[in-house]
């Protein structure tokens, strides 16, 4: 499969002020790589704060005017340019977000939907999105503070999917829908990538990456760590200590809990960022720049201590 989406040596920093004029540069993501292929669904877990929806906000051009990014960005073989994005955005790259406010609130679902287009070859597309996500046509009608959150949740994907995108990026797309609506979600994307698109569903929540996506890349504090197939989960070919306590941590795997805490937005360590709780930890986990990324039987790993062959 060929790659449409590949992030590659990405960083992102703010510039924030601090106690009045007093300028500082704010580090949230550092040396990030992602690969997202046509026909796959590629789903990127971490928990709150480790860069997730940056990356989404990034690939699609949404960053704040205060953000430095560096690092290459490409599309379908390309560099992602501003220019690029700002054409391709809402047509062949699409984004699901986290929050229902991006729907206009003053707007009917319908005209939000059709996007100013009255023809009734609009009309009939606009009905279709809705209907494949268990909306009917009374739902044209009804102003974004009518709908539930589910409800809201669908409307924001049948407005994303109903140009057939190349990319999709769903930020945290399934909380506050019940488990049939979910997994009816989660079956879109992959009907999605079996059509050609490539997917890059960003969640917190293992179980839900696991049950849809192809491979899995995991993010802590603002990097990549590990990208592996989703066959390593259940087959225990994990790599990074990282990984292998996200898995841990799932209530059919004993619930158990990882100590310590996430280093803070913008809190900066030498070496790898997961050293001050990683039970494999070396001395050279703890200086100098991240490890390197490491070839794995199912995937690449950021780690000192994998040294080929079991997992940890």
């Amino acid at each position: 499969m060929n790659p449409i989406l590949e992030v590659e040596h990405f960083n992102l920093s703010f510039t924030q002020y601090d106690r009045g004029s007093r300028r500082r540069q704010f580090t949230a993501i550092r040396d990030l790589n992602l690969t997202v292929r046509a026909g796959e669904v590629a789903a990127v877990v971490g928990s709150s704060g480790s860069g997730k929806s940056l990356l989404a906000h990034a690939v699609l051009g949404l960053l704040p005017y205060n953000a430095a990014p560096s690092g290459t960005i490409r599309y379908a073989g390309e560099e992602l340019t501003s220019e690029r994005v700002a054409a391709l955005r809402g047509r062949e790259m699409v984004l699901i977000p986290q929050g229902v406010s991006w729907l206009d609130p003053l707007m009917q679902v319908g005209p939000q939907l059709r996007r100013g287009d009255r023809s009734p070859a609009a009309r009939q597309r606009s009905a279709a999105a809705l209907g494949r996500y268990g909306l009917g046509p009374e739902t044209e009608t009804l102003y974004p503070f009518e709908l539930s959150g589910g409800m809201a949740r669908r409307v924001l994907m049948a407005c994303a999917v109903q140009e057939n995108p190349r990319l999709v990026v769903a930020d945290e797309p399934t909380p506050g829908l019940d488990p049939t609506a979910a997994g009816r979600m989660l079956g879109h994307f992959r009907e999605l990538a079996e059509g050609g698109a490539g997917v890059l569903f960003i969640t917190h929540d293992l179980e839900l990456a696991l049950a849809v996506a192809h491979r899995v890349t995991v993010f802590y504090a603002g990097t990549t760590v590990e990208e592996v197939a989703v066959d390593a989960f259940s087959s225990g070919q994990l790599a990074h200590p990282y990984t292998r306590a996200l898995w841990d941590a799932l209530p059919q795997n004993g619930f158990t809990p990882l100590p310590g805490a996430q280093p803070g937005p913008g809190e900066v360590l030498d070496g790898c960022p997961f050293a001050p709780r990683c039970p494999h930890c070396r001395p050279e986990c703890r200086s100098g720049a991240l490890p390197p990324w490491r070839e794995t039987p199912l995937g690449r790993v950021r780690c000192h201590a994998w040294e080929g062959g079991d997992a940890l």
